[in-house]
């Protein structure tokens, strides 16, 4: 949201002279999706069939992946990651916002394997390893993890400077990833990685011709030296709501090729140590063992217990209550989901542990490290990147008055400031466990010890949240014949709601199947959650936050829609209420719905408090 020191009159119009960038209303990625049309009313009316009908998109997915899967364009990708790896350059992942979480995600994939392949004593045949040749820069460092960073993805320069920060040389193959196709800090990326001689493939997904229209993305499809990866797969369930079905797409394209790219580094040997395939093999597994997910997601097996958490998570905000998730290995996933939130239905963001006065997180992830500095490193597999620029160094990628603005931004995402979210064990302290909360552990199957053991440390979180009469759930994703007898567990037992996702039996590296089930299935549950909070209209987000260029544009599409009036005059009733409630989310107060707000004053002609009022008692309904 802007925090610039100007007028509501002279934001609205500073913006419209240059809306016409950000008119995105037109791309495949922002329309609604017709079967999800009355998804509001329906998952209101029934849990099970609002779920049913997220998971029912997901199969648009399903659809996509088989259609790219035989392409034969991942082979292509994975032969030019395999060749810049075998000539010592690297490979970065670079996103903002849903995508930025993806790159983190891919990067920590990436690592991971190759820790736990070297704690097994086999070879990594590189200098130093294979687990140091990738790169992830997402837009506005690792901070933005947990919460959105202000503007970030709205500067080009930005996307060059964190990548170089990162060191990128000629001879490294570049990922740009972003799911519309057109954000500038990812376009940034691609083209600072181009005129420092690395290879790149832009990862988007929208039809070329509605992105023409758009300058920087015409610019992109024209380059032939750019690698197109074009994953379009459909509308979003949620109007607008990227980090769905585009980004499941993305992640299982970029995962396929991640997974044939260490098939082959592994060698003959060590595929035959893992019981894998050849990498040849790897898009028609994932393409079976998706098709399969998809059919477990859509049975009743999983719709009912998954309806009973959606219903535990709704009645504990609804009472005040909040939710704490932990989970060891599947911890950036996790945590993927639970910080989108925040945006996406403008709910309390994550609380830095000595921030008292700030509006306490519904949705918080703990991992099950004792302390924050290693949890932070266990999550992301490596040490933290954050951005420590200076106001001269802003100035030398922006002009004076917009250097000033974002060095204001730049202070609070720094190291210090990450680590003042504690996500280890010693930050249990400050967000104990009380009568109206819930706790949910998500495992797989290397971290079933932590819940199957007597004492383990997942199994005392659940059994300390029963003691004082919180809820309790357990969700496991992982190959069926793993989560054998996990049902008939002390902690099962003792959670009182348990979710079973198995995925098919064949077995990955890089568990690329374990990775877009809970990531479907999380999606699933925070959505149609938010949904029966009221803070979905149709399949509209109203509750957007406009943090950026972009999503100022989605708002005000939505009230210029839900109200009734021009483009022009919903621009100015956004930036309005955006000035109305700018002191409470300064402060990290709660706050109401900026579309809601505006939407409601257009409506019927009234103040801003009164239609506030009017809003709270819309919801209270």
């Amino acid at each position: 949201m802007p925090t610039q020191s100007l007028t509501a009159r002279e934001r609205a119009e500073q913006f419209l002279e240059i809306a016409s960038d950000f008119h995105l209303g037109s791309l495949l990625t922002e329309s609604a999706h017709p079967r999800t049309a009355d998804l509001s009313a329906v998952a209101r009316r029934s849990t099970e069939e609002g779920l049913a009908a997220l998971f029912d998109v997901d199969g648009d997915v399903v659809h996509k992946y088989r259609e790219w899967s035989a392409s034969g364009q991942a082979a292509r990708m994975a032969s030019a990651a395999l060749e810049t790896l075998r000539r010592g350059g690297r490979l970065f992942f670079t996103g903002c916002g849903a995508t930025g979480r993806l790159s983190i995600q891919l990067d920590a994939a990436w690592r991971a394997f190759w820790q736990n392949w070297a704690a097994r004593g086999l070879e990594q045949p590189a200098p130093g390893g294979w687990e140091h040749r990738t790169r992830s820069a997402m837009a506005g460092g690792d901070y933005a993890l947990i919460k959105s960073v202000e503007g970030f993805e709205d500067f080009a320069p930005f996307g060059r400077r964190q990548v170089q920060d990162l060191g990128l040389e000629k001879g490294d193959t570049l990922f740009a990833i972003t799911e519309g196709g057109e954000t500038s800090f990812v376009i940034g990326t691609a083209w600072q990685a181009l005129e420092t001689g690395a290879r790149v493939f832009f990862v988007y997904n929208n039809p070329d011709e509605d992105l023409r229209p758009v300058r920087r993305s015409r610019e992109v499809l024209d380059e032939a030296r750019i690698e197109k990866v074009n994953l379009a797969s459909g509308p979003m369930a949620i109007t607008g709501s990227t980090r769905m079905q585009a980004t499941s797409m993305e992640l299982l394209a970029m995962l396929t090729v991640l997974e044939m790219v260490v098939r082959e580094l592994v060698g003959e040997r060590g595929r035959h140590e893992a019981g894998v395939g050849r990498p040849e093999e790897v898009p028609a597994e994932i393409r079976s063992g998706l098709e399969a997910l998809h059919g477990t997601l859509c049975g009743d097996a999983i719709l009912g217990p998954l309806a009973g958490l959606v219903e535990t998570e709704e009645r504990i905000y609804r009472r005040g209550g909040r939710t704490s998730y932990f989970a060891h290995t599947l911890a950036v996933d996790v945590l993927t989901d639970t910080t989108e939130r925040s945006p996406t239905f403008c709910t309390p963001p994550f609380r830095k542990w000595d921030d008292t006065e700030a509006a306490e997180s519904w949705a918080f992830l703990f991992t099950g490290e004792q302390r924050t500095e290693g949890a932070w490193r266990t999550l992301l597999r490596r040490e933290p990147q954050t951005i420590e620029w200076t106001e001269r160094d802003l100035r030398k990628l922006l002009d004076a008055e917009a250097a000033s603005r974002q060095a204001a931004v730049v202070r609070e995402i720094g190291h210090h400031d990450l680590m003042r979210f504690r996500i280890g064990l010693d930050g249990l302290q400050h967000r104990l466990t009380r009568a109206g909360d819930a706790v949910a552990v998500v495992v797989t199957t290397s971290d079933l010890p932590l819940v199957k053991e007597a004492g383990s440390t997942f199994s005392r979180q659940i059994e300390a949240a029963t003691a004082v009469e919180a809820d309790a759930a357990l969700i496991a994703v992982g190959r069926h014949a793993d989560l054998h007898g996990l049902r008939t567990s002390a902690a099962a037992q003792a959670a009182g709601q348990t979710v079973v996702l198995p995925v098919a039996d064949t077995p990955f590296l890089l568990d690329p199947l374990v990775r877009i089930g809970v990531k479907m299935l999380l999606n699933a549950l925070s959505t149609c959650t938010m949904v029966r909070l009221g803070r979905v209209l149709g399949n509209r987000m109203i509750w957007v936050v406009p943090s950026n260029l972009k999503l100022i544009d989605r708002s005000t599409r939505y009230i210029s829609d839900l109200a009734g009036v021009s483009y022009e005059a919903a621009c100015h009733a956004l930036f309005e209420v955006v000035e109305y409630v700018e002191p409470r989310r300064a402060a990290g107060k709660v706050y109401p719905p900026p579309v809601g707000v505006a939407t409601m004053r257009l409506r019927h002609g009234i103040g801003l408090e009164e239609a506030e009022s009017r809003l709270e008692e819309l919801d209270a309904r």
